[in-house]
């Protein structure tokens, strides 16, 4: 179930709770007269099922209570209602198959946002990944594999192709083309301070003799095939709100460790590898994207097309 909370002008609120009265997927209904201040009206309050949200809200939309109120929705982990099971069975679908599709304009908009924070967990995604390859430690990859951020701003990008919203794919771009070249120019200082230092002593530079870490650079039919599938599993995961199978998607693609893969074989004159790690990284970028939109295109069959539609506030 989702919990919508929706801002209602005081001559919209009788149309509003209409739709929801109407739509069999929606329990707990619940009016606050003049509750609201900023911008002033009423709060209707519901609970919803996952799958008849899409559906209602873009009825609520039609009324522009996102721009005359707000609309907002939220996951509720836990609903002891009889009411509640109800709606859920009324409503048409599996709540599991269920997209809806301003929740993940909104969750993929906030993920792929040029910020300090993001930049800063991809340039330490980066160095570990440099850390792995001077010490041949595929534990090591597979932890930058983890912190990488980056599969947000590339479902972002999906997303913004296949609903073809220019802002989602100017936001995500932006993203990517700054955070992978900042990342990757840190980890050249750090990667020539470590050199200078001899830190981790002269063989740490010595690849040839690295073979832990070898899948990295060696990019083939293989990479396409793995990011590929990361893309769709990822996708799925973000579509129908299984986040814990992400983390398998953070593992699984060679992305960050390629960028951190490229400026250390460059760094030792590597640059055979160098050039690998680079095809490496841009595979694993196009094939997650590729998959990411063909996995939406599919989910879009048979639903209304959502294009036009702008990214909710996630708070």
């Amino acid at each position: 179930m989702l919990h919508l909370r929706a801002v209602c002008p005081p001559d919209k609120t009788a149309e509003a709770l209409d739709i929801l009265r109407a739509h069999a997927g929606t329990a707990h209904l619940i009016v606050h007269r003049g509750a609201a201040v900023e911008p002033a009206g009423d709060l209707v309050e519901a609970d919803i099922a996952r799958e008849a949200a899409d559906e209602i809200v873009d009825a609520l939309c039609k009324l522009e209570l996102d721009h005359t109120g707000g609309i907002t929705l939220e996951a509720l982990d836990t609903a002891l209602s009889d009411a509640a099971d109800k709606a859920e069975e009324a409503a048409p679908g599996e709540a599991a198959d269920a997209v809806v599709w301003q929740e993940l304009l909104g969750r993929t908009g906030e993920e792929s946002r040029l910020n300090v924070t993001f930049l800063a967990f991809l340039v330490i995604a980066c160095l570990l990944a440099a850390v792995g390859v001077l010490t041949d430690s595929s534990v090591t990859i597979v932890g930058a594999m983890v912190v990488g951020p980056e599969f947000g701003p590339l479902a972002a990008l999906a997303v913004g192709l296949v609903l073809r919203h220019r802002q989602l794919i100017r936001q995500a771009g932006a993203a990517l083309a700054v955070g992978f070249p900042l990342a990757m120019v840190v980890t050249l200082g750090g990667t020539l301070l470590v050199r200078a230092t001899d830190v981790f002593g002269e063989k740490a530079f010595q690849l040839q003799q690295h073979n832990e870490v070898d899948f990295v650079f060696s990019v083939g039919a293989p990479s396409l095939v793995v990011a590929m599938l990361a893309g769709a599993a990822g996708m799925l995961a973000m579509t129908s709100a299984k986040s814990a199978a992400l983390v398998g998607v953070f593992i699984s693609v060679t992305t960050v460790p390629a960028a951190g893969y490229a400026v250390v074989a460059a760094v030792a004159g590597e640059w055979s590898r160098c050039l690998q790690s680079v095809g490496q990284l841009l595979v694993n970028l196009l094939g997650i994207v590729a998959a990411a939109a063909i996995v939406l295109i599919v989910r879009r069959n048979g639903q209304r097309s959502p294009v036009g539609m702008r990214p909710l506030s996630r708070g």
